[in-house]
């Protein structure tokens, strides 16, 4: 996707579950906010049996714990005067469950309720607040994957292939977008159906 449209956009890392972190990226804004897409997220993949203590919060943690660290720091760096976007990253698996993640699943579960929360508290104030359900991405974490494994589940997508980072990037301009100022708690798959 092209960010023609965004010319002021900034991408910045931070540990999103160190609060002093987040808190210090919020102090280096300089301009005022307009748009925060919360893209973090992790996977430590295992059957409820085998998960342990450890792999279960650290996506708790990134996943969701994350989202609100990040947004609780900017919060008041959003411009009073303007529209106002929040794009949160959840996933399919949150609406339908997924075999070996738990955590993963419980995480952008808790996403999706908060989003949808964020939505009706944030919105007399000029917010829209949205969540993004990706599919099967083609990324660095999943190319790690078998090769047969993701050619059988691009065969059980309708549209008979894996997602691209693009398909997303597309999503979050259009949340971002005038186009969306009436879209407001939804959650939107974008998974090739």
């Amino acid at each position: 996707a092209e960010l023609k449209n965004f010319p002021n956009a900034r991408f910045v890392r931070v540990d999103i579950t160190d609060r002093s972190s987040c808190r210090h990226l919020a102090e280096q804004l300089t301009e005022p906010l307009h748009v925060l897409v919360n893209n973090a997220g992790i996977t430590r993949d295992k059957s409820f049996a085998k998960m342990n203590d450890q792999e279960f919060d650290q996506v708790i943690q990134t996943n969701l714990t994350g989202i609100y660290n990040v947004t609780k720091a900017v919060f008041a760096k959003f411009d009073a005067n303007q529209p106002k976007r929040i794009i949160n990253m959840a996933s399919v698996v949150a609406l339908y469950g997924n075999f070996g993640q738990t955590n993963y699943a419980a995480a952008k579960a808790g996403v999706v309720g908060m989003t949808k929360t964020w939505a009706k508290e944030f919105g007399r104030k000029g917010f829209t607040c949205n969540a993004i359900a990706p599919g099967f991405i083609r990324t660095k974490m999943t190319e790690a994957m078998p090769k047969e494994v993701l050619e059988q589940i691009a065969a059980k997508v309708p549209v008979a292939r894996m997602g691209e980072t693009s398909d997303i990037a597309n999503a979050c301009l259009y949340l971002a977008s005038d186009q969306a100022s009436y879209v407001n708690g939804t959650v939107l798959s974008v998974d090739g159906g």
